[in-house]
């Protein structure tokens, strides 16, 4: 396939890269971009597979045969994989499975050969990954899971009609259980700065749900009504920028689209039109694009705009800009059969796809047919006017602790520190004639975090007029 002007587009479909045959559920790419797993239907189990990138990137990878293909196979799920996704941090991988159970992965450090159970010997693991937690609360196939943006927490939905909010730093902790889908929930993703969650159903509807106490915000049906049938998977996408939600499988006109749901008052004006039959899987590219600028021309800065990629059951894959009304590219006939799953690569140039008919095919994007992604400050910029700095200060606040093997987010933290440490030695330089600090976060001093917390105690009277104070908690802040 290909755009206009006769563009030839790298696309691979490795033949190794299968799970002979059986079908591929999911595929995701880790964080550094050195591998990638897939997730499916194993001989009489689930399967989970762990790649290695280097032989899709480069052919002379792939036709070495000392460079390992597959890193790891892990059989322990009892039934087939729906989903497999990496933490933000790369530390593990979560995976989901119609045996109920979401399994979480972690690279062991021991090095030694090992063989897949049962393969006689000939398949050995070059990683060593070992299940280091095994989530049971679902009561039917688990269809999706999502790792929010500061992997504090995980998020699983099954075809018991409910979405599970763990706790990822402490597993198996449940800190909600999302209620109100009347239907199988086939599909989650998380707003990019964790303040919503939203889930799709079969019901015909896509909810979005706060974090902040973990209760319904709105719930969306008008570009569902039409829908008939059911697919798989309802992989639906936000963008990295925070104002655009992408449903899967909604109608217009009866014929099939992807909805645009702002989030400015979630209205739903916008669809990506054009596939024959229902889009099973939309996956925004994590960066956030502004237009190339021709060399010389004094061009004012363009509006930055986002990429997302849609697959349908009509078994092929558009993309689009936010900034075009038509997609930039559209393959058609990409597989045999129902596209399962996207993923992109951090830097946003490359995309895995993977397939029903037991395929995963790679894409490969130029900087010339996207445009320019955004640095880390840029991004954090429009992450600011989206949801007011303290929202976004948060975030980084969690993130700083995170383990981020991204390298240009830790340069950009690095810098964020040293601005911190000189504003900080400023400031103490000109307090330091006074006997005390007063300990100040945000520009507030703990002094009035605390009094504007009191303010906030909920006073009731009991029936014979006693006053009773709800006690609230107020965060041990720390003052060092």
């Amino acid at each position: 396939g290909g755009g206009g002007g006769g563009r030839k587009k790298k696309l691979l479909k490795p033949t190794w890269g299968n799970h002979n045959g059986k079908p591929i559920f999911s595929v995701d790419i880790h964080p550094d971009g050195t591998k990638f797993a897939t997730g499916g239907q194993g001989q009489d189990s689930g399967k989970v597979v762990i790649w290695n990138m280097s032989p899709v990137l480069q052919e002379d990878d792939e036709k070495d045969e000392n460079i390992p293909k597959m890193l790891c196979q892990m059989d322990n799920h009892l039934a087939c994989v729906n989903c497999v996704r990496w933490s933000n941090s790369g530390m593990y991988l979560a995976s989901g499975g119609d045996d109920k159970l979401i399994m979480v992965w972690k690279r062991a450090t021991y090095i030694g050969p090992s063989t897949v159970f049962g393969s006689s010997g000939k398949l050995a693991n070059v990683e060593q990954w070992r299940c280091v937690s095994i989530l049971r609360s679902h009561s039917g196939d688990v269809m999706d899971v999502a790792w929010s943006p500061h992997d504090a927490w995980l998020a699983s939905c099954s075809v018991d009609n409910t979405v599970v909010i763990w706790n990822a730093v402490k597993f198996p902790e449940i800190l909600a259980t999302l209620r109100g889908h009347s239907g199988l929930v086939k599909g989650l993703t998380w707003d990019p700065v964790g303040k919503y969650i939203a889930s799709q159903a079969d019901d015909r509807s896509l909810k979005v749900w706060r974090t902040l106490d973990w209760q319904l915000e709105t719930s969306i049906t008008k570009p569902f009504d039409e829908c008939g049938g059911t697919t798989h998977v309802l992989r639906l996408s936000w963008s990295p920028d925070g104002h655009y939600l992408v449903s899967a499988h909604a109608m217009n006109n009866s014929g099939p689209t992807a909805q645009i749901i702002e989030r400015e008052g979630w209205k739903t004006n916008m669809d990506f039109v054009g596939h024959r039959k229902a889009v099973t899987v939309v996956k925004f590219n994590p960066k956030i694009f502004k237009k190339k600028q021709k060399n010389g021309s004094s061009a004012k800065p363009s509006c930055p705009y986002c990429c997302c990629a849609v697959g349908s059951k009509d078994r092929s894959l558009s993309v689009w800009l936010t900034c075009l009304k038509r997609p930039l590219v559209v393959i058609h006939e990409l597989f045999d059969k129902s596209i399962m799953d996207i993923s992109w690569t951090l830097n946003g140039l490359g995309i895995l796809v993977c397939s029903m008919d037991g395929s995963v095919a790679f894409l490969d994007f130029s900087q010339d047919e996207l445009g320019d992604p955004l640095s880390e400050e840029e991004k954090s910029r429009i992450h600011q006017s989206t949801y007011g700095k303290s929202l976004a200060i948060m975030t980084e606040a969690q993130l700083s602790t995170a383990v981020i093997e991204n390298p240009e987010m830790l340069k950009y933290q690095r810098r964020q520190q040293q601005q911190q440490l000189d504003q900080k030695s400023a400031s103490a330089r000109e307090t330091s004639s006074a006997a005390s600090v007063a300990g100040v976060v945000n520009g507030e001093s703990l002094e009035d975090i605390r009094k504007n917390l009191l303010k906030k105690q909920v006073e009731t009277r009991t029936a014979d007029g006693r006053r009773r104070i709800t006690p609230l908690c107020i965060a041990q802040l720390d003052t060092g």
